[in-house]
């Protein structure tokens, strides 16, 4: 288990200040209420829908304390995708702040609140963790449809974080703030476990506001930062349109910090460009997934070249198919399995070495040029399944057929686009509406095109290079 710093200071968080002794406690307490009678939870399953901020920081600890593993579930999600991470992995229990209480209610399994767990003053004794027990499932979408449940051990997650701490140069003294998704491998162990690993301050400031963000940069407090090329694009626009005094400022705070790092989808030369020319930081890029955490990266000293994501991690090996030019990876960083899918974890894996499905050139660096699957879309820092968002549209009754795509976008890498045959009175809004309460609002589609039939080969499979077409015509 990642065992976090001694130093004082964790989080800032809804303007109250933690410290790690406090964390150590309230995670060691709730451990205890979750054990009750038992001497260990034998890696039950436990979801949790928790605002990011202390309490998900202490209920994280305490279901690694208890022997579980923790499935991390965001609250911005619809019921539907919710149940079926928790039919996926027969989660036992969720726990959530009173805010999110009625929407874990409505999964249909027991509910535990923070308040309840963080004020317990048990102290039992906890078990002992080997590095191979399972500590963490994540989900990712992959091309066969619905999100699978990525299975890390903690092993596998101090190899990812060492990696990090050793590459970025983490130390007690820094204080990064944190913007991203907790249910996601960039929020919870690039920003939140390094962070905690290394001593340093880990200030949450959700939801993302960049007004907000560019204020808490300016204080000259904050040292490194770490978001998706989306949120990059936001901050650029609200800097454009700040007064010449605002930009000053902002300006002159940013130019003081350590390290901006973008990751999660492909960063676009003109975003890199524009940031540094107003904040003097060249953002740093790096290659990784919810599989492999982080493999790639560009150097913190050193040329950071545009388009590249650079060389392995400490402690990562990386090479190219042969035919395909596919990244494959292998090293202690590296899943153990998708849960319950043994077929598919096995078929991700050659000659020991886990199949990405992006496909590189090494040019002195390495360069992503795509995936090896069109039905992987980015977009907004996210991995989503064009198949699943396909299944879930099929269920509208006006709605007969249809294609989803990802079509290049500057803000957000790819957005999600439609390719319809239905009926003639159904609009985009009106999908986007009846779809947000089936899907997480970034795997909805913003853009449409309507057809009579769509592309298919000889063999009835549809044409998505000829999807993506029709759209972008």
């Amino acid at each position: 288990m990642i065992i976090p710093h001694s130093s004082e200071n964790l989080a800032l968080a809804d303007q109250q200040c933690h410290s790690y002794r406090e964390l150590t406690e309230k995670s060691h307490g709730t451990c205890s209420a979750l054990l009750k009678d038992r001497e260990d939870l034998i890696e039950e399953r436990i979801a949790f829908l928790i605002s990011p901020g202390f309490a998900y920081v202490a209920t994280l600890f305490g279901i690694w304390k208890a022997g579980g593993i923790a499935v991390p579930m965001s609250p911005k999600h619809p019921l539907t995708e919710l149940m079926h991470i928790v039919n996926e992995v027969s989660v036992t229990r969720i726990i959530c702040d009173p805010p999110h209480r009625k929407l874990a209610e409505q999964c249909g399994i027991p509910v535990l609140s923070t308040e309840q767990l963080l004020s317990s003053s048990e102290t039992k004794l906890m078990p002992t963790l080997e590095d191979h027990r399972r500590a963490l499932i994540l989900f990712t979408s992959g091309s066969t449809g619905r999100p699978k449940g990525v299975v890390t051990t903690h092993a596998n997650i101090r190899a990812q974080v060492d990696s990090l701490l050793e590459a970025w140069e983490w130390t007690s003294t820094y204080r990064i703030l944190h913007v991203l998704p907790l249910h996601h491998i960039h929020g919870i162990v690039n920003v939140l476990l390094c962070s905690l690993k290394a001593g340093a301050v880990c200030e949450f400031s959700h939801p993302f506001q960049p007004d907000v963000v560019w204020d808490r940069m300016a204080s000259g407090e904050i040292s490194l930062f770490m978001a998706v090329p989306t949120i990059y694009s936001r901050l650029i626009k609200t800097f454009e349109q700040a007064s010449t005094q605002e930009q000053n400022r902002w300006s002159q705070g940013a130019r003081s910090m350590r390290l901006h790092v973008s990751g999660s989808a492909a960063l676009p030369v003109p975003v890199l460009e524009k940031w540094e020319s107003i904040t003097g930081q060249r953002l740093l890029e790096r290659y990784g997934m919810t599989e492999i955490g982080m493999a790639l990266s560009n150097p913190y000293r050193g040329e950071r070249r545009p388009g590249f994501v650079g060389e392995p991690l400490p402690g990562v090996e990386v090479r190219l198919a042969k035919e395909t030019g596919e990244i494959e990876v292998r090293g202690p960083n590296v899943f153990l399995e998708y849960w319950n899918r043994s077929e598919e974890t096995s078929a991700s894996f050659r000659e020991g070495w886990f199949c990405t499905g992006d496909i590189a050139v090494y040019e002195e660096g390495y360069r992503i040029l795509g995936r090896s699957s069109v039905d992987i879309i980015k977009t907004g820092g996210y991995k989503v399944s064009a198949l699943e968002i396909e299944a879930v549209l099929r269920e509208h009754d006006l709605i007969e057929d249809c294609a989803v795509v990802g079509v290049t976008d500057s803000e957000w890498g790819e957005r999600v686009a439609l390719c319809l045959v239905g009926d003639p009175s159904l609009t985009l809004s009106m999908i986007r509406e009846w779809a947000k309460e089936r899907l997480a609002s970034y795997k909805v589609p913003s853009k449409m095109r309507r057809v009579e039939k769509l592309p298919r080969n000889a063999m009835g499979k549809v044409q998505k290079h000829l999807v993506r077409q029709l759209i972008e015509s």
